[in-house]
């Protein structure tokens, strides 16, 4: 059903509704009507039995000739004292006749005589005493009419949906014309031709305003383009170093003209600068999406101490060339509501810059915080330089150190940007040894956002 188009749906839904009212109306049209011409029926027998009662003959307020109506005086010991009408033999039972000597009794049966069933109204008798009245009506005319009416309906509620249906379809196709005039202009739609957007409907409706949405929406868009392509110009010379370097070792490893331990470190020097221009590559593409300052994230249940588990068991082997360690102090149970690739690659970002600009042993460290959970990485290095301290969370912020060591200085920036995707924090913990660096991240779901 999801994947007919919406027009389709719509007649659908609208002629199960007509259905449902019409099969509604219906059921109600043929119970009121049944019921009226039940109490009609009940009163003329009503009238006929008081007038057989109070004349004490059969044959007193006889209905017209033809039609399938009878009474009777019926003696206490069964015997039929007067009849007229078309009934052959006796209305009542002796258990309906020991019934009807003192109360009305109303009776649908099948009798000699008559079309059909008969309804039987029977009371006891104002003369002679200990006499029963018994009169009686074929009920065929009462449910031939029931059985046209509910033909009628049978054959003229599917045209009435049918009808119904078509105007359905070409109402729901008039109301869907401006989503497809905007679904044209959209297939034309380029961010690198400014100003183009999506037409409106005249009518001030839920139509124009997804319209104005839309056509927002594509402002935001073309700003943010416009930001991206200006980023990436920035950037180009941050990427052009690293490649550079990478170009000279490989040209120098080629001029030695053999394979000695030369040749090595520079073909290791060139693997090293690859992975940063990769991990820079990803860096930015990272950045440029949270050009409008959020990151799209899809967040589920994380439990915290595997996260970190994860993170120490992928930086182990380059710790361990620098003879160092990576430790993961967390209780078990907790649980963080995150987009696993960002806050992996949050954490990722914080080992990293610890391997390369700190010393000691690294500490994967988790807590909970009021209503979130702090993640903390922490190093015995010297710390952050207090020139960089203050803005180490900006883009390509370094320190001289950094420079040095060849960083990108965009890791703390993606940490930022991940945390505050998710509703929380990065900051830097001042006043102990070495550097630590918290992300907070709350117990809740994060607002999902999703800009791509």
């Amino acid at each position: 059903m999801s994947r007919l188009p919406i027009r389709v749906r719509l007649t659908a839904a609208f002629a199960l509704a007509m259905v449902l009212v019409l099969a509604g109306a219906g059921l109600f049209v043929y119970l009121r009507l049944q019921e009226d011409l039940d109490d009609n029926l009940h009163a003329a027998l009503d009238t006929r039995a008081r007038a057989v009662s109070a004349s004490g003959s059969a044959g007193a307020g006889a209905a017209e000739e033809g039609e399938e109506g009878f009474a009777q005086l019926v003696a206490r010991d069964g015997r039929v004292l007067d009849t007229s009408g078309g009934l052959q033999g006796a209305a009542l039972s002796s258990a309906e006749l020991e019934r009807a000597r003192s109360e009305e009794v109303v009776i649908d049966k099948r009798l000699p005589g008559i079309e059909g069933t008969a309804r039987v109204l029977a009371r006891p008798a104002d003369q002679p005493p200990g006499v029963v009245v018994a009169v009686g009506q074929s009920l065929a005319d009462r449910d031939e009419t029931l059985a046209g009416l509910a033909t009628s309906f049978a054959v003229g509620g599917p045209i009435a949906v049918l009808l119904a249906s078509i105007a359905g379809y070409l109402l729901a196709a008039t109301g869907l014309r401006p989503v497809e005039a905007m679904r044209r202009r959209a297939r034309q739609v380029s961010l690198s031709r400014a100003g183009e957007r999506l037409p409106l409907p005249a009518a001030h409706d839920e139509i124009r305003r997804l319209g104005e949405t839309l056509n927002e929406m594509l402002d935001r868009l073309q700003r943010s383009f416009e930001r991206e392509r200006r980023f990436v110009a920035d950037a180009g010379h941050e990427l052009r170093t690293p490649v550079a370097i990478v170009k000279t070792e490989l040209e120098g490893a080629m001029r030695t003209g053999d394979y000695g331990p030369q040749v090595r470190e520079a073909l290791a020097a060139a693997i090293e600068e690859c992975d940063r221009l990769a991990q820079l590559a990803e860096d930015l593409l990272v950045v440029a999406r949270s050009a409008e300052g959020e990151l799209p994230v899809r967040p589920e249940e994380l439990p915290v101490r595997t996260l970190l588990e994860d993170v120490r068991a992928r930086f182990e082997d380059r710790a361990a060339q620098r003879n160092r360690n990576i430790r993961v102090e967390a209780e078990n149970g907790v649980v963080v509501s995150g987009d696993p690739l960002r806050v992996r690659q949050a954490l990722g970002n914080l080992v990293d810059n610890a391997l390369r600009h700190g010393d000691g042993d690294i500490v994967l460290r988790s807590r909970r915080a009021n209503t979130g959970v702090d993640l903390e990485v922490s190093d015995r290095g010297a710390g952050f330089e207090p020139a960089i301290a203050d803005r180490a969370f900006e883009r390509f912020a370094r320190g001289d150190e950094a420079r040095a060591r060849g960083g990108t200085g965009l890791g703390m920036a993606i940490v930022r940007a991940v945390a505050e995707a998710h509703g929380g924090r990065a900051e830097i913990v001042t006043g102990g040894e070495g550097a630590t660096v918290r992300i907070w991240l709350p117990d809740g779901t994060p607002p999902q956002r999703d800009l791509s």
